[in-house]
């Protein structure tokens, strides 16, 4: 990220599709043809992991395997695997701007185990060469989703005894017994992989580049968790001892319970950082650019007592620091991350975000919030450094036309004379909030597919601590229109953005 770039935020989940979700179809491949032609250099993405209750991409089964719900059933139907009658006969839905996940668990699962059945997948050199190079993460995965399978999809911690505490004599039964199962799990994941893969490589020769995410925690219900306790502060019944969370502030009373298994970061020191050395490798396999999620618990993380009701009663304990990174780099060499260094910012994570090198985030919404003027200066485009990475908002605030609207008079008086904006009709001021974060100094822009439209917060991708509503937007054909395309590469090239790797 030398030269100033823009990019687009668009979950693969809200892609235009056939069938329910965004996923790795046609539709991937011309939206980043659309990427292309408007002059655009990134396309993040949220997490790619199969998602659990509640559908958040940040609480996922595993932290190195793919959701399959982004396997193509068009790329299945052209292998024969299935048909276009099977999947045109599921329920996955009938709104083309919405998500409905209940249908779709129902749906693709048992699709995708037809296809499954009818590939003759054992006899694929190239799935036996996935199964081989992956199995070191791979094998507990495929293992603990058959098992939960059998166990109606209830969590790890009430499985029966045996398989909970990973017994050699349950582990030996199960791969046994499941066997058929575990290689459903299997050809998910190759499928997965092997798709991803070539929409990448696709969009990379276009000159487009893929900002992955990645949470800092993983789920207490995961394969990761499961498979090693060690790794975590777990009791020897495996039971947590403490969860991760973020204290109360001015928008919580009762600040916000995670429930995420926290680091044993002094067991992760000893080996070397292994288990992220592991993680991070894949991330970069997988993308060109990894945002970290809540880069601040790397220098101090929120520990709250494992049962209690809220996050009030916590505690800040101090985490690894620029010793992970450095190790990282020692391991891995230089990487592009994004430091996603938002909330409440002390000295401490200042300096190890300066330490790192990584450029943070800084975010429009943030800027004029009339209860902390301070802070707030941070986020004033006229402030932005150029090792930064400027946003409207991100997925989980308020679109850009419904945080104008949500927000006291006070403040949309200060957005307006920042702006130097009096006359601008309300309906149309998105558009000058996203020129006034393009125009700053920082060297990427990135800015969600939802305020490039001028959505309302109907549109809204996650509402943070709340369910049911969340990670459902999808975008329709229809607003992928030339006359957008064509507004947004002038806006890119007006303020020296435009992908100059494009002939």
């Amino acid at each position: 990220m030398i030269d100033r770039t823009a990019g687009i935020l668009l979950s693969i989940t809200s892609l235009p599709s056939r069938y329910g979700i965004g996923c790795f179809s046609k539709s991937a491949y011309d939206f980043v043809d659309w990427l292309q032609e408007a002059g655009q250099t990134y396309w993040q993405i949220l997490p790619l992991g199969p998602t659990s209750y509640g559908d958040s991409p940040y609480q996922s089964f595993s932290t190195f395997a793919g959701n399959p719900y982004f396997i193509s059933l068009e790329e299945l139907i052209e292998e024969g695997v299935l048909t276009e009658e099977e999947c045109e006969a599921a329920d996955f839905g009938t709104k083309a701007d919405d998500i409905h996940y209940e249908k779709i668990y129902k749906s693709r699962y048992p699709l995708l185990r037809k296809a499954y059945e009818r590939s003759h997948i054992s006899e694929d050199r190239e799935y036996q060469h996935f199964v081989e190079e992956n199995k070191w993460w791979l094998s507990d995965y495929a293992l603990f989703m058959a098992v939960k399978e059998r166990f109606l999809g209830e969590p790890w911690t009430k499985w029966a005894q045996d398989i909970r505490l990973r017994w050699k004599n349950a582990i030996d039964y199960y791969n046994e017994e499941l066997y058929f199962d575990i290689e459903f799990q299997m050809y998910l994941q190759y499928k997965f992989f092997s798709q991803w893969r070539r929409l990448k490589a696709y969009a990379n020769e276009r000159g487009i580049k893929i900002i992955g995410d990645i949470p800092i925690y993983v789920a207490m219900d995961s394969a990761d968790t499961w498979a090693h306790p060690e790794l975590f502060q777990l009791d020897k019944e495996n039971v947590p001892t403490a969860v991760a969370g973020c204290p109360p502030d001015g928008f919580s009373a009762d600040g916000q319970l995670w429930g995420n298994p926290l680091y044993r970061w002094e067991y992760h020191k000893e080996t070397g950082y292994a288990w992220w050395m592991s993680r991070l490798f894949s991330c970069f396999q997988m993308y060109d650019v990894v945002r970290i999620d809540h880069f601040r618990g790397f220098d101090e993380y929120y520990s709250i007592p494992y049962g209690a009701k809220t996050a009030a009663i916590g505690h800040w304990e101090k985490g690894p620091g620029i010793a992970l990174f450095q190790k990282m780099e020692e391991c891995l060499g230089k990487h592009e991350v994004i430091a996603e260094d938002l909330g409440y910012v002390t000295d401490s994570v200042r300096q190890l975000v300066a330490e790192s090198g990584f450029p943070g985030m800084k975010v429009l919404e943030f800027a004029f919030d009339a209860r902390d003027s301070g802070s707030a200066s941070d986020y004033l485009p006229h402030n932005y450094p150029v090792n930064s990475v400027a946003y409207t908002g991100t997925h989980d605030n308020e679109t850009i036309v419904g945080w104008f609207e949500s927000i006291a008079a006070e403040e949309r008086k200060k957005a307006r004379e920042y702006l130097c904006d009096a006359y601008t009709p309300q309906r149309w001021l998105y558009k000058s909030f996203i020129s006034l974060v393009m125009r700053s100094r920082a060297k990427l822009c990135v800015i969600p597919m939802q305020d490039y439209l001028g959505c309302t917060n109907q549109c809204r991708m996650n509402q943070p601590s709340t369910l049911g509503k969340n990670w459902r937007w999808r975008l329709t054909k229809e607003e992928l229109t030339e006359e957008l395309q064509k507004e947004i590469k002038e806006l890119t090239m007006r303020y020296g953005r435009i992908n100059r790797t494009i002939s």
